[in-house]
């Protein structure tokens, strides 16, 4: 399969949760659904992420959206960090890391990779800042450590109407940008 760009038909593959099993895309589709790769729950990052997304989830309700997070965190470790703080949309276990093949989501090719370019190095500093004021630490490791994200925009009838494919781990829309696009 070749990468999703804009105008595609989004795959109606089946997922897990961290509570459900035997899901398919195109069963939970409604509105607009954004579906933002990213690489595991114990990536200090990554959490962030999820706690800024649960913390404005009602400018994308608002705008007759929802999220779903794909990770590469088992059912376990998603569970055990939802017990700790519940968040308003699911996460994706993709532990066999099936979904980032089938979309073709590529892993840098180094460490250095993962920070592709000053611009992005400037905006993952200032993200970092914001990480150690909330005090997130590392967790567990889990699938591939240089795993790259990627975000998906996709229509109720499984069109995508946006795909990026990220260059580096800060190359990724924050949550007012998300927002701004539906």
């Amino acid at each position: 399969m070749a990468r999703i760009k804009a105008g595609d038909k989004f795959p109606n593959f089946e997922f897990k949760t961290a509570y459900k099993e035997g899901v398919h895309v195109y069963d939970v589709l409604k509105g607009k659904t954004i579906f933002w790769v990213l690489r595991y729950i114990g990536c200090t990052s990554c959490n962030f992420d999820v706690a800024m997304i649960a913390a404005d989830y009602d400018k994308f309700t608002a705008k007759n959206a929802q999220v779903f997070v794909v990770m590469q965190s088992d059912q376990e470790h998603l569970k055990t960090d939802l017990e700790k703080r519940p968040i308003p949309f699911e996460i994706i276990s993709d532990d066999k890391m099936e979904i980032y093949k089938a979309l073709e989501i590529l892993p840098a090719k180094d460490k250095e990779g993962l920070m592709n370019g000053p611009e992005y190095m400037a905006k993952f500093m200032k993200k970092r800042e914001k990480i150690q004021e909330m005090g997130l630490t590392h967790g567990d490791y889990e699938g591939d450590e240089l795993q790259l994200p990627a975000f998906f925009i996709v229509e109720e009838d499984g069109t995508v109407s946006y795909a990026h494919y990220a260059e580096s781990i800060a190359d990724m829309p924050e949550v007012d940008e998300a927002v701004a696009m539906l």
